[in-house]
């Protein structure tokens, strides 16, 4: 949708992929119909239950309290009558049948009916919405068009939308793509990176969908595509690209032709084309092949040759006549092109289309005509939600609310943020408790924070909580085994944490929030997390101290050594040497004795087999 000649192509080498923070605290403006067309598929295969309501409640929670966005929902008014015959003719078109006896242009004044089908859809997306506490507008005509006002007049930073029209509309930043469960999940494109790098501005591009055809005129101007529009376009600036394209379809040819040709025509004081000399066939450079077989070309004496060599494949001459030559060549050859796109261009009835230029380029989209949208996001009512979901989806109300807590946690944390209070969370059933822990998720940082049950009675608290955990859990895998959508749509699913009696919610909220709501939790968690890393440390020190200590069973003794440090020395008293005169101590080693002076006539290692036998 958009621009056609594959215009998102054209633009794609200049998106840039922003991560998490990218929104976080900004408004932004959501094309409602984008996000029911992306499950027409899911639709017509009747996989998913109201793929519509499903993809528009995950998408909103995530948007508001993964992302920490403020979006503003903009839904489609009437179509003009250009765009609903362009609607039917692609639906004719993509049947196979034969659009040229396609009834005229609904006249001015007769209402255009969207699908009855679609309608309803968005409808009851509205309804959701409007729920959830979300601001929702209306647009004039296209949700586009009203999302780009909104990005250039400053109420949103950025616009959620795959329709191309939405830069010519002169939105400043589009998201063509959002991925909410990834590490990079927008795909943008900024304004000002397509101006800079295509040397395009706002008018041109309106020019180049002029051409190639966009929502409301599929032809465009047959017979040129997206690299010529860009070409021809880039032959003149912003100012007056409309209005060249006036002229040239008016029929006006010899004026309009004169006004684009001359503007690579040479000037009057140039010389004019001289008659080229001969070259010689054999080396390629002037003079004749006889002359140059005797006596080297002063071509080939310059670069120091004795005599012509034979002119390679792909040569060109490098003389000023030749230079000249192609010049020119190549003047008249773009000289034709041009000419040959403003005969397609003036063959064209009623081009440029002024009803088509006059939408692209007005300022006002809003239904009422109001120059200040009123945007005001609400508390969402819970239980009117869960009745409508119930109704619709048939989800179990314990499978909404714990779906909806990250939206509710982060709508408290807001709260706590601008104006601190005495609260709870969910009807008072939970308190802000502690932070658990820090956790990194797609490479960005968030606080995991403990809520606790605030109730008496913590048994029956528990067993409902559990049972409704369960029902939940059920409610879940019913869901993912029957739908076929994007199920990583779906939100963070809080999960629950039972310590010493009492019942704990966790989920994963944004530092920075946090910080802002509970400073004193805050501070009070890094100072133990603190110890903790402090303690953590010196346990790996004494570890790694200990690991390095010498280690006797890892010494190896020397067999004398080893046979000093077991030998036993029995030490006797002079009682028992009394008592029993056979016993006597045995003697050091070194030491003279009678024993030892028998032995001296026997060998060395019969001497120290009898020393260690004793």
């Amino acid at each position: 949708m958009g621009v056609g000649g594959n215009f998102w192509d054209l633009l794609k080498p200049y998106a840039r992929n922003e991560g998490l923070d990218f929104l976080r605290g900004k408004n932004v403006a959501v094309d409602l119909s984008y996000w029911i067309v992306q499950h027409e598929t899911a639709v017509k295969r009747g996989s998913v239950r109201n793929p519509h309501l499903r993809i528009t409640f995950f998408r909103t929670i995530n948007l508001f309290s993964k992302l920490g966005a403020f979006p503003v929902f903009v839904v489609d008014g009437e179509p003009s009558p250009l765009k609903a015959r362009a609607r039917i003719e692609r639906f004719l078109r993509a049947s196979g049948v034969d659009a040229s006896a396609l009834s005229p242009v609904p006249e001015e004044g007769v209402p255009v009916k969207r699908n009855g089908l679609f309608t309803k859809c968005v409808r009851e997306c509205v309804e959701l919405l409007e729920l959830l506490g979300m601001p929702i507008v209306r647009a004039k005509s296209e949700a586009e068009a009203f999302c780009a006002q909104l990005n250039r007049e400053g109420h949103v930073e950025a616009c959620i939308t795959a329709d191309s029209d939405a830069i010519l509309y002169g939105a400043k930043c589009v998201i063509k793509c959002f991925r909410p469960n990834s590490k990079d999940p927008f795909e943008c494109y900024h304004v000002s990176d397509i101006e800079s790098g295509l040397g395009l501005r706002r008018k041109q591009l309106v020019a180049i969908s002029l051409l190639v055809g966009n929502d409301h005129d599929l032809h465009g101007v047959p017979g040129i595509g997206i690299e010529t529009a860009v070409r021809f376009v880039k032959l003149f600036g912003e100012d007056e690209i409309l209005n060249r394209l006036h002229e040239i379809g008016k029929g006006d040819i010899q004026d309009s032709f004169k006004s684009v040709v001359e503007f690579h025509a040479p000037s009057s004081d140039e010389s004019p084309m001289k008659m080229k000399s001969p070259h010689c066939s054999y080396c390629g450079h002037p003079g004749s092949k006889k002359a140059h077989l005797k006596l080297a070309c002063e071509y080939c004496v310059a670069n120091g040759l004795e005599k012509c060599l034979e002119k390679p494949v792909g040569f060109k001459c490098e003389c000023s006549t030749c230079q000249e030559d192609r010049r020119i060549k190549e003047q008249k050859k773009h000289k034709n092109w041009q000419i040959k796109v403003c005969k397609k261009i003036s063959a064209e009835t009623n081009f440029p289309n002024n009803e088509i230029v006059e939408m692209y380029t007005k300022h006002n989209h809003c239904h009422d005509d109001s120059n200040d949208p009123s945007l005001l996001w609400q508390s969402p009512k819970i239980e009117l939600l869960v009745d409508f979901l119930a109704y619709h989806q048939r989800w179990e109300p314990s499978y909404i609310r714990q779906r909806m807590l990250p939206m509710l946690s982060t709508i408290f944390l807001r709260e706590m943020a601008s104006s601190p209070r005495e609260g709870s969370l969910l009807h008072d059933q939970y308190e802000f408790d502690s932070i658990q822990r820090v956790k990194v998720r797609y490479g960005h940082p968030c606080y995991v924070v403990k809520w606790k049950r605030a109730t008496g009675n913590i048994s029956n608290a528990v067993h409902s909580i559990s049972s409704n955990e369960e029902s939940s859990i059920q409610s879940g895998e019913s869901i993912e085994a029957s739908e076929l959508g994007d199920l990583s749509d779906e939100p963070d699913i809080p999960s629950i944490l039972l310590d010493d009696g009492c019942c704990f919610l966790l989920t994963d909220e944004d530092m920075e929030l946090v910080q802002a709501s509970f400073p004193e939790k805050v501070d009070k968690f890094l100072q133990e997390k603190e110890l903790k890393d402090a303690k953590s440390r010196r346990r790996k020190l004494a570890a790694s101290d200990k690991s390095e200590s010498p280690k006797l069973g890892g010494v190896q003794l020397s067999i004398t050594e080893f046979y000093r440090s077991t030998k036993v020395v029995v030490q006797v008293t002079p009682d028992e040497n009394c008592r029993n005169p056979q016993r006597q101590s045995p003697p050091k080693l070194g030491a003279k004795s009678s024993s030892s002076s028998s032995n001296l006539n026997l060998s060395k290692s019969v001497r120290r087999r009898l020393l260690f036998d004793k």
